[in-house]
């Protein structure tokens, strides 16, 4: 039996594999490992790039289940918020390519999710996270909000959960 509920485990396995992101692996980002989980607030001291992993403040709708059923199915949309390095020429131009690497990874999770065992579905979840979708994105340059360009990604996930048992592990 699993120690952590279902989501938490998605979002742990999500964290682990955008921290993959690096030329070593074919992409144009090196997030170094900053990627986090749930927080809104960064600092001048954070480091650069990093990648916030965040669920949308109002939930999706799930498919409706028989009125004796314990599971739950539907879409969970997160939200990807990624800052990147400054170039002040273009300043949208590195979040761009950051994005682009994001959403490569995501895609090849994605690609997962035709494998034919479970462990190799996506995020090793597959009969949880049954599907993916990614978002268009959305890049921003310096404001308020960030002193460096930086971009939103919604990410919806299919999952299925069982309500009875939220640490169920197969």
């Amino acid at each position: 039996m699993a120690t952590e509920p279902l989501r938490l485990r998605i979002l742990k396995a999500m964290t682990a594999a955008l921290k993959e992101i690096s030329p070593a692996n074919g992409f144009a980002t090196d997030v170094q490992g900053n990627v986090f989980r749930g927080r809104v607030i960064f600092g001048e001291n954070d480091p650069i790039p990093l990648l916030s992993i965040l669920e949308v403040p109002i939930p999706l709708d799930q498919t409706p289940a028989p009125t004796d059923s314990e599971f739950s199915s539907g879409g969970w949309e997160i939200m990807v918020q990624g800052f990147g390095t400054d170039d002040p020429e273009n300043p949208t131009d590195p979040a761009h390519l950051f994005m682009a690497d994001v959403k490569k990874r995501l895609a090849q999770e994605r690609r997962k999710a035709l494998a034919m065992k479970a462990e190799e579905g996506i995020f090793g979840l597959g009969n949880f996270v049954t599907g993916m979708r990614i978002g268009a994105g959305v890049v921003r340059p310096p404001d308020e909000i960030s002193a460096v360009a930086y971009f939103w990604l919604t990410v919806t996930l299919d999952i299925v959960e069982d309500l009875s048992d939220p640490y169920e592990d197969q």
